[in-house]
C-alpha cells in the first residue's frame, strides 16, 4: 500500500479505538442521574463570580433568584473589580425581580498567586460560610438556570452520594461560527474527559464544568478549595482533580436545565475563548503540543485528505480507508449535533473545525512564548505550572 493508504489505515484504527474504548464519549445520554427528593432539603449558597458581566446579567441572574427550591437558599454575587456597573445592576435586578436573597460584595484585587476568579470564589465562600450551607453552587455569571435546576442538582447529589455534581451548560449556538465551533468544543471536551469514566468510583478521569458545579461544603473544606487550586488559570478540572484525589465522588454530564447566554458571534470571539488556555491545558509543554498537533492531524485531517488524494490519484485503498475513518468521525459527531439541535450536514465538516482548533492551539503556544499568557477580561496569567480546565 502507499504511504497515504497506511496513514489512512492508522487513522481508521484510531477511530475504531475511540469509538469502542474511549468511554463511549460520543454518546450524549449522560444526564442527571437517578434522584429522589430528600426528606429534608439542605441549605445551599450560590456563589457567582462576576467581572464586567452587565451585558449578560439580565438574562442570567433573575433565573437564579427565581429558583423553586424547597429549602433555604441564598445568592452571593462577587463583583470582581468590574468597570461596567455589574454590582449596581445586580442590586437593581434583585429589586425588580425579587426571589432568593442576594448579597453583592467585592473582594478587591487578587493577591499574588491567585487568579481573579478563584479569589472571587474564595470571597463568596467566605461570606456563605456564616449560613452553614451543606452545599455550594458555583456558577458563572453568564449561566441561566431553569426554575427547578437547583432542586434537581441537590436531589441528584443526595441520592447518589456525590461530592460534586456538575453540568456542562448548553452553550449558545446561533451564529454561523457558533454552529461550526461550539458543538465541537463540547465534543472534544467529552473525548478528553469521557463523562462515564468521571462518575465511576476508582476511575482516574476527573473533570467538571465551571459554569455549574454543586459542591458539598465539607468536601470543599477537606480539599482546601479554592486555596489548593488558587493559581489555576481555569478552575473546573483542577477542582474536580482535587476532590477526586481526596477520595471524593464526582459526576459530570450534559445539562438539560442550564444554559450559557454568552454570545460568541464571530470567529475571533471563539478563537480567543479557546486559544487563551489551550496551551496551558498542555502544561506549556512543547512535546505535548507536537503530539497534540500530530494527533489532531492523524485523527481528523488524514481521512478527508486520503479520500481526496485517493480519488484523484486512483489509490482506491487510500480512498476507502479514509472514507471509513471519515464516516466513523461523522457518525460519532451526530449525537452532539442533535443535542445542540443543529443540522446534521454539519457533521462531515468536523475536519474543518478540528483544523481551526489545531490552529487555535498553536496560536495559544505562540502567545505564551510572546509573554502574553492566558488572558481573561483584562488580566493575564502566565504561570507555567498552572492546572487548568475550562473557563467559559
Amino acid at each position: 500500500m502507499s504511504v497515504i493508504a497506511w496513514t489512512a489505515a492508522g487513522s481508521l484504527a484510531a477511530w475504531l479505538w475511540l469509538l469502542l474504548c474511549q468511554g463511549f464519549f460520543w454518546r450524549t445520554d449522560v444526564r442527571l442521574p437517578e434522584r429522589r427528593a430528600p426528606e429534608d432539603w439542605p441549605t445551599v449558597c450560590v456563589v457567582v463570580p462576576a467581572r464586567d458581566e452587565a451585558a449578560v446579567l439580565p438574562a442570567s441572574l433573575p433565573s437564579l433568584l427565581a429558583q423553586d427550591y424547597p429549602g433555604r437558599a441564598e445568592v452571593f454575587l462577587v463583583d470582581d473589580g468590574s468597570s461596567d456597573g455589574t454590582g449596581e445592576l445586580a442590586h437593581e435586578l434583585a429589586r425588580r425581580h425579587g426571589g432568593l436573597p442576594l448579597t453583592v460584595s467585592s473582594p478587591g484585587e487578587p493577591p499574588a498567586g491567585w487568579t481573579g476568579k478563584l479569589w472571587a470564589v474564595r470571597h463568596g465562600i467566605g461570606l456563605a460560610r456564616a449560613r452553614e450551607p451543606e452545599y455550594l453552587l458555583l456558577t458563572d455569571a453568564d449561566i441561566a438556570h431553569e426554575p427547578e435546576s437547583l432542586r434537581e442538582l441537590v436531589a441528584a447529589a443526595r441520592t447518589g452520594g456525590f461530592d460534586v455534581v456538575s453540568q456542562m451548560a448548553r452553550l449558545r449556538v446561533e451564529s454561523l461560527w457558533e454552529r461550526l465551533v461550539v458543538p465541537a468544543f463540547v465534543y472534544f471536551f467529552a473525548q478528553l474527559y469521557p463523562f462515564r469514566r468521571i462518575g465511576r468510583r476508582g476511575a482516574r478521569t476527573a473533570a467538571a464544568a465551571g459554569g455549574c458545579v454543586l459542591l458539598r461544603t465539607e468536601t470543599a473544606e477537606r480539599a482546601r478549595i479554592p486555596d489548593a487550586i488558587r493559581h489555576a488559570v481555569i478552575d473546573d478540572v483542577a477542582l474536580a482533580r482535587a476532590v477526586k484525589g481526596g477520595g471524593g465522588h464526582i459526576w459530570l454530564g450534559l445539562a438539560e436545565r442550564v444554559d450559557s447566554v454568552r454570545p460568541y458571534p464571530r470567529l475571533h470571539d471563539l478563537w480567543r475563548m479557546v486559544s487563551r488556555s489551550a496551551y496551558a491545558q498542555l502544561r506549556h509543554s512543547l512535546l505535548l503540543l507536537v503530539g497534540t498537533v500530530a494527533g489532531l492531524a492523524l485523527i481528523y485531517l488524514v481521512p478527508p485528505v486520503a479520500v481526496v488524494t485517493g480519488l484523484a490519484t486512483g489509490h482506491t485503498t487510500a480512498a476507502v480507508l479514509g472514507g471509513l475513518a471519515w464516516l466513523a468521525m461523522t457518525g460519532t459527531y451526530v449525537p452532539m449535533l442533535r443535542y445542540y439541535r443543529q443540522p446534521l450536514w454539519l457533521a462531515p465538516l468536523l475536519p474543518f473545525t478540528a483544523f481551526l482548533y489545531l490552529l487555535m492551539t498553536v496560536d495559544s503556544a505562540v502567545q505564551h512564548y510572546r509573554g502574553r499568557g492566558a488572558a481573561w477580561k483584562g488580566r493575564t496569567y502566565a504561570r507555567p505550572d498552572a492546572v487548568v480546565g475550562d473557563e467559559t
